[in-house]
Parts: structure tokens; C-alpha cells; sequence
């Protein structure tokens, strides 16, 4: 079964009900398009009443109830028309397997023990951190497995094993942010992935 791809309409418009309200760059970044072709889009999508924009220097761009919606009918009839339901289904049991290792490691990495006490990681142990990044390494080469099904199912999850192993890369480059604290970190990447999952597979959150 070859991977099943996605108009770019519903790229745009599923991408902001993952990451809820964004700017054109950061909705570039989630599927891939360029800016340019990102704003078309948007304004397509808003003459259509799916988005709604909000102005100003903090603006940007959400989905309106009729656009979340568009997109959980359409996103379930994507998953159909691929027959992609059963290979979503399967990679999202193992991602639920390996979410709480994922959190427990975020947690590992914003404390660390100190005088028989948990505090807040200032980064000063440098030791500490590297064996933290060392176990977010060892979980990621577990993740790729689950990463790489989901994309063979359907073409926009791709996105994502690239964007968790640039987050991961920059963190051990000393870019310390991209672990928890960015919005392009490996956790914040992580947790669009599980929206998009329940999102996919209609499963609220809970």
C-alpha cells in the first residue's frame, strides 16, 4: 500500500487543529508548504468561514466550529478512502506504550536530584543532562519504528520523525530549549503528534 497523500487545504486546516492558533510560519513548518502557499490557503479557508484570524502583533491564525468540524469529517474519510484505519489504529497503541516514558523523561529533564531532594534543572550538571539526552536518543531510535508506519499509512505524518530528530540534534548541539521549552521541541512536537493521532482516529482527549 503506497503512502496516501493530502490536499493541501486540509494539510493547513488539520495542521491548526493540532496546534491550535498559529502564525503562517508555524503552520509552514507542520506540513511542509511554504509561507506563501500557507496564506493562500488561509484565506481560502477563511472566505470558506473554517479559520478565523486574529490581528495584531501576538495574531495569528485558529479553526472556527465549523472548521474543526470540516476537518474531523474530512480527516475521517482520508483515513477511509486510504484504507489507513487499521495501520493508524496499530501505530497509535504503541505510541501510547512509549507516551509516558516520554513525559517521564521531560519531567527528568526540568528536575534532577539534589541534596535528597527534587529541584529545578538549571543546566549547571552538564554530566546529568547528557545522560538525560542520552535516554531522549534511545527513545527516539524506539519512536522512529511508530513514526515510520504512520507515514507509510499516510504521507503527512512524515513531518514529524523530521521534526522530532532536528529538535533532538539542536539539543545535543547545546541548544538546550529544544528539548521541552520551544515550540519546535522534541516535546512539543511529541504532544502535536498525539493531537494528531486522537484527532485522526476521532478519540477524544481525555
Amino acid at each position: 500500500m503506497s503512502s496516501h497523500p493530502t490536499s493541501t487545504d486540509l494539510l493547513v486546516l488539520h495542521a491548526l487543529r493540532c496546534t491550535g492558533f498559529s502564525g503562517p510560519a508555524a503552520v509552514s513548518a507542520v506540513t511542509g508548504l511554504s509561507v506563501s502557499d500557507v496564506e493562500s490557503e488561509l484565506i481560502d479557508l477563511a472566505v470558506a468561514r473554517l479559520v478565523t484570524r486574529t490581528p495584531g502583533d501576538f495574531g495569528g491564525w485558529g479553526l472556527t466550529d465549523a472548521g474543526r468540524a470540516a476537518d474531523a469529517e474530512r480527516i475521517a474519510d482520508e483515513l477511509d478512502t486510504a484504507g489507513a484505519r487499521t495501520a493508524v489504529t496499530a501505530a497509535f497503541d504503541r505510541f501510547l506504550v512509549l507516551n509516558p516514558e516520554l513525559l517521564d523523561l521531560c519531567t527528568a529533564w526540568q528536575l534532577r536530584p539534589a541534596d535528597g531532594a527534587m529541584t529545578m534543572n538549571d543546566h549547571s550538571d552538564r554530566a546529568y543532562d547528557d545522560r538525560i539526552l542520552g535516554r531522549f536518543s534511545e527513545f527516539h531510535r524506539r519512536a522512529k519504528p511508530v513514526c515510520t508506519d504512520l507515514s507509510a499509512a499516510l504521507l503527512r505524518f512524515q513531518g514529524y520523525p523530521l521534526r522530532l530528530a532536528a529538535a533532538l540534534a539542536r539539543a545535543k548541539a547545546g541548544e538546550l530549549e529544544y528539548v521541552t521549552d520551544s515550540t519546535t521541541s522534541y516535546h512539543t512536537v511529541w504532544f502535536q503528534l498525539h493531537e494528531d493521532l486522537l484527532a485522526t482516529l476521532g478519540i477524544p482527549r481525555h
